[in-house]
């Protein structure tokens, strides 16, 4: 398998997806106004698609999934293009920090963070992280399912691709307990030899949440820590 998705529940998908797509200069690749897809791309065959697909209420839920950006010494003049793009300015109770919270035009909070040496290499995304209780036995879940690799970063658990490109995947300390759904979600796709990778999953500590409806090919599942997460067909 392989991490291919990140996902967004959008009111309006093309409005958020377009401001994603022009923040982190990904190339659009489905255009519609019930559904937005762009690519970034990391070189050779690693990517990461940006897919916005349309809820009539997204999730008031805590945040349990969002996404840091690469600011460094363009710290200010990110926050700045990522203003004149329809981002705000957001309080979260983060207090005095040295990176910047800003949310998204439907509320999404996301960060543009400060010079970190581990996140050296990883742009426009320095990092992805994800809340978990338990994060040494989630990124070990996730290190299985994706195939990327332990990197030692700034979270209690920390994972990236092995190429040594793109963001981090951080696994931090859970303030809470999940309660209801998360307004975003990965999708990891099945690759050619993932005959009994379900139920697998399940022997993992992963949950099957079900099937979406027919017509769609993808299964629902949730880690240990209960984020949800899609395992798509294989590609045709």
């Amino acid at each position: 398998m392989r991490l291919e998705n990140i996902v967004w529940d959008a009111r309006e998908p093309r409005r958020l997806g377009e401001f994603w797509a022009a923040a982190l200069g990904a190339e659009t690749s489905t255009d519609r106004p019930d559904h937005y897809e762009a690519r970034l791309s990391f070189g050779e065959d690693f990517f990461l698609d940006l897919c916005f697909q349309p809820v009539a209420s997204p999730s008031t839920s805590p945040a349990r999934l969002h996404l840091d950006l690469a600011g460094g010494a363009r710290q200010d003049a990110v926050v700045e293009r990522l203003l004149a793009l329809g981002a705000v300015h957001a309080d979260i109770g983060q207090g005095e920090v040295p990176w910047v919270v800003l949310a998204d035009p439907e509320g999404n909070a996301f960060c543009v963070m400060e010079h970190r040496d581990a996140y050296v290499g990883a742009e426009p995304i320095a990092a992805l992280p994800l809340d978990s209780a338990a994060p040494e036995r989630d990124a070990a879940f996730w290190s299985g399912i994706t195939g990327w690799i332990p990197f030692d970063g700034p979270a209690p658990a920390t994972l990236r691709h092995p190429s040594g490109r793109g963001p981090l995947l951080e696994f931090c300390s859970e303030p809470e307990p999940k309660r209801g759904k998360n307004r975003l979600h990965l999708d990891v796709r099945l690759g050619g030899d993932d005959d009994t990778v379900l139920d697998r999953l399940a022997e993992s500590g992963a949950d099957r949440i079900g099937r979406s409806a027919p017509g769609l090919p993808w299964t629902v599942f949730a880690d240990p820590s209960g984020n949800e997460f899609c395992v798509l067909q294989r590609a045709s």
